[in-house]
């Protein structure tokens, strides 16, 4: 039975409507593709605390996460993920990618011009206006 791994993801909206979003550096899992930054969900921790402290870990900022945006189930060739977007904003700091190979701000129009890792294509079509 593959691994089953739960993820809180950021989505964090600035000043001027746009969100951030986050490129896997070549030595993560899933290297190379954009991402709602976040991880994973510690035994006893709400999906809100996780996220602030995932985000306080990776881009060195504070946030205050929302509620439950989006939620799937992904199957990865060797894990599972249940990924748990969650809206939230940014209290104090700037992102800044410790272990992310880089950082964007993108009106939501144009997420869908990223290549997005696969778990985070359903929150990513949820966001985007159709056209």
């Amino acid at each position: 039975m593959k691994k089953q791994v739960k993820v809180v993801a950021a989505i964090i909206e600035n000043e001027k409507e746009e969100i951030l979003c986050a490129l896997r550096s070549p030595d993560m899992s899933i290297p190379n593709m954009w991402e709602f930054p976040g991880g994973k969900v510690e035994n006893g921790e709400s999906l809100q605390e996780a996220l602030e402290r995932e985000i306080q870990e990776e881009l060195g900022c504070s946030i205050r996460a929302g509620e439950v945006f989006n939620r799937n189930v992904h199957e990865y060739d060797s894990f599972v993920i249940e990924l748990i977007a969650i809206k939230a904003r940014l209290l104090e700091g700037e992102p800044e990618p410790k272990e992310h190979a880089k950082l964007v701000w993108l009106k939501q129009e144009h997420l869908p011009s990223l290549v997005w890792a696969p778990a985070d294509i359903p929150a990513v079509e949820e966001l985007t206006p159709s056209r």
